[in-house]
């Protein structure tokens, strides 16, 4: 259980911050940058969960406690040691990725195929949704390149690539199905 006597602790006064394991580190370290843009993935869920309701609502509320866990396993390094550690981390689960596609699936079915590409709009909902794919992204390509220097769960790499896929298809079903979607057309302004 987590306990927060005090919101200010001046420990990072110095430019740094505390890992999981209680390593410090710059505030702009990879692994910093990648758990903290999950944390904004998480805000803008909750952005879009303004628009939403019933099964979406749901799905969202899950996807934010998922971001939680995602954060916690990213804020963790020293993979190799979590069998050392006093409590076992929390680490991300192929189970949390397939949820993910499972859901995708049932959302492309209701859609039609894409015959061009959609900006980014349509309904409230469908624009968040679109905010929530691109900052996930974001967070996938920060993702990418700390486990290019260090160990990261590859479920956690794999839940965020999902992660995006899902809002996407979760923006279309909030455009009417994909029958709101703004369509681009190339060039239209030359």
């Amino acid at each position: 259980m987590v306990v927060l006597n005090k919101i200010y602790t001046r420990t990072g006064d110095a430019g740094e911050t505390a890992l999981g394991n209680g390593d410090r580190v710059a505030k702009h370290s990879a692994r910093v940058s990648a758990y903290g843009t999950t944390d904004e993935v998480n805000a803008t869920v909750g952005l879009a969960r303004l628009h939403a309701s019933g099964d979406v609502d749901a799905a969202l509320a899950r996807i934010q406690n998922d971001l939680f866990d995602l954060g916690a396993d990213l804020c963790r390094p020293d993979m190799d040691k979590d069998a050392e550690a006093e409590y076992p981390p929390l680490r991300m689960s192929d189970a949390q990725v397939d949820r993910l596609e499972a859901e995708i699936d049932v959302m492309n079915k209701a859609l039609e195929p894409l015959r061009s590409f959609i900006l980014p709009g349509g309904s409230e909902l469908a624009a968040y949704l679109h905010l929530c794919r691109t900052v996930s992204r974001r967070a996938e390509r920060l993702t990418v390149e700390l486990a290019g220097a260090e160990p990261v769960n590859p479920a956690a790499v794999k839940y965020l690539n999902r992660l995006s896929d899902w809002f996407f298809c979760a923006a279309r079903m909030a455009n009417n199905d994909g029958k709101d979607d703004v369509l681009w057309v190339p060039g239209a302004n030359r």
